[in-house]
């Protein structure tokens, strides 16, 4: 058996694990989990308004108790109790409240919902229950009583605006304009008028195909905030989406006369150059805020975006917006995004592989803690570059994203091809300490596998196991580990039932290994098994492209035990000349007899 070292192949896909179980309770009690969770958090407040001492004293005691059943995870019995308090004092509002979560999962939305209604009745002054109730009916899709409840729910809290949003949200799906416009003026009274509450207005008119009072509700704002470009230029954009594009014009430019800089404004001068199709005046503004260091990375992206999309549009001709990027980019960037913008363009047009790794770099080189840039040019990269590149490339991503296994994992396999196995334990040491519950599994059990090797080859055993162990604790079959971990159990006269075991699953996930099968057919002859292992050793012999030697002394060893004494010494001349150790193997063809390595 040779030992095997990884291929290390480059993942390209990450592996997701969705971890599932059951509670103590059952079944049953795992689905309330589920239906509690985030609903509402019992806590052990019991009404005044119960019957007398006595009731109080019995309801809070079962109350209290179910609370904890809820807390421990014992959802059944906290159920059950909650039953019972409901029993002691029909009219308590918390109970009901309490139980509308396991109602509405277990038996009915319906019965959620009239929990719910029964405990704000019962408690009208709770907002809670009426935020709950609002919330159901909205879940049902019953808006008009959801309306009825935010209504309730808003006048015994006047100071919840937010109340007032999803009260506009309820009316817009019935299309009650009026309610509408009223619940503008409500959240005006409370927080004054501002530029969202005149849109939302103006788009309540539009929807009722109202121009007239549309532009009349944005003219009074604007005039109100005469000094405020903003505004102005929100009017443009209003003039140039009603085709009044003379008026949009002369605002505008009345906005560039006192501000010259005002970017909003010449991107609204960019639409109507283009709906003008002068595309070459609007080209000229575009390329002015590209260069202008002022401009903002968004409003950049956003034009860029735009051209590409007329350029693809238009037959998509790279040549004019690769040039752009490239006078944008010589400038110097506050960030990467328009490099990563590029980067992302050049792969859409797929373009020359060498062109998309030198906007990568371009992009580390002012971002240089970008970690998707960094493996994205690790994956082009890996196994067409020398390591020591390689090994440059890796390093600066441990430094800034130290938290990130994959930088570890590249670096120590990039030392690895090195022959630096040193500083490659040391750096995949490094990178297992840095593993969470987030980390790709594959991973960090294949380092988890190479610093078992390495181990190993120090004498360390128990330190080996324990790599192994939790090699195969973050991914069960990962065969090269299986396979090294068997053949040492067996070598070192451990347990050989463990390590069949865990050979025969590497035999299953690969049956044309021969490594694997070597391994297997060793682990048998080891259990005395000579015929099965005879099985194996010609598989593995038979799908060997490399002429291993060892294989060939192995079947000799085997054909021996079955008393076969030509093939025997055939595959021990063969594995002789395919370069084996002459002294063992001499000796075996000199005696014909098999002799354990070391004796």
């Amino acid at each position: 058996m040779k030992i095997i070292r990884y291929s290390f192949l480059l993942l390209v896909a990450a592996i997701a694990f969705i971890a599932c179980g059951t509670g103590k309770n059952g079944a049953k009690d795992a689905s309330l989990r589920a239906v509690v969770a985030g609903k509402n958090t019992m806590k052990p407040v019991i009404s005044a308004d119960s019957s007398d001492y006595n009731t109080r004293l019995r309801l809070a005691y079962f109350y209290g108790e179910a609370a904890n059943q809820q807390a421990l995870g014992n959802y059944d019995a906290a159920y059950e109790l909650l039953m019972h308090c409901k029993d002691i004092d029909p009219n308590a509002a918390e109970v009901y409240y309490a139980l509308s979560a396991y109602d509405d999962g277990l038996n009915s939305k319906e019965l959620g919902i009239a929990d719910v209604r029964r405990a704000a009745e019962l408690s009208p002054e709770n907002s809670t229950y009426q935020e709950r109730l609002a919330m159901s009916y909205i879940a049902t899709k019953d808006y008009d009583n959801a309306i009825k409840a935010y209504e309730k729910l808003y006048a015994s809290t006047p100071d919840r605006t937010d109340v007032l949003d999803i009260l506009m949200k309820l009316y817009a799906e019935r299309k009650d304009y009026s309610q509408m416009l009223y619940t503008v003026k409500r959240m005006e009274d409370a927080d004054g008028e501002s530029e969202k509450t005149v849109l939302t207005k103006m788009h309540i008119y539009s929807m009722q195909g109202k121009k007239k009072e549309e532009f009349s509700t944005l003219q009074n704002f604007v005039s109100r905030y005469p000094n405020d470009l903003s505004y102005q230029v929100m009017m443009s954009n209003w003039l140039l989406q009603n085709d009044e594009k003379k008026k949009a014009i002369a605002v505008l430019q009345k906005v560039l006369k006192e501000d010259p800089t005002n970017v909003s404004a010449k991107m609204t001068m960019i639409d109507y150059y283009r709906a003008e199709k002068l595309d070459s005046i609007a080209e000229k503004i575009e390329k002015e805020l590209l260069l202008n260091s002022q401009t903002s990375m968004d409003t950049k992206a956003s034009i860029i975006r735009g051209i590409i999309d007329r350029n693809e549009q238009a037959g998509g001709d790279s040549t004019k917006v690769l040039s752009l990027f490239k006078t944008i980019l010589s400038e110097k960037q506050k960030n990467s995004d328009l490099a990563e913008l590029y980067v992302a363009y050049m792969s859409l047009k797929k373009m020359p592989q060498d062109s998309i790794v030198n906007g990568l770099k371009l992009v580390l080189s002012i971002s240089p803690d970008n970690k998707g840039a960094r493996m994205e040019l690790i994956r082009m990269l890996w196994g067409q570059v020398d390591m020591d590149e390689m090994i440059d490339i890796c390093k600066p991503g441990i430094e800034y994203n130290p938290d990130e296994i994959a930088f570890y994992y590249f670096l120590g396999f990039a030392y690895i091809q090195k022959d630096k196995d040193n500083e490659a334990f040391d750096v995949m040491k490094k990178g297992v300490a840095q593993a969470a519950d987030t980390s790709e599994p594959a991973l960090v059990s294949d380092m988890y596998a190479y610093i078992g090797d390495m181990l190993h080859e120090r004498g360390k055993l128990d330190e080996c196991y324990a790599a192994y162990d939790s090699c195969l604790q973050w991914k069960e079959d990962n065969v090269s580990c299986l396979n090294n971990y068997a053949y040492f159990i067996s070598e070192e006269g451990g347990d050989l039932s463990r390590a069949e075991e865990m050979s025969y699953k590497t035999v299953k996930a690969e049956p044309k290994n021969s490594t694997y099968l070597d391994t297997y057919a060793w682990i048998l002859f080891h259990e005395k098994r000579y015929a099965e292992a005879q099985i194996y050793i010609e598989q593995a012999i038979a799908n060997d492209s490399t002429g291993e030697y060892i294989y060939l002394e192995h079947a000799g060893d085997i054909y021996i035990m079955l008393g076969d004494k030509v093939k025997a010494t055939d595959y021990w001349r063969r594995a002789l000349e395919a370069g084996g150790d002459a002294k063992a193997l001499e000796r075996k063809i000199k005696y014909k007899k098999y002799f354990p390595q070391g004796k």
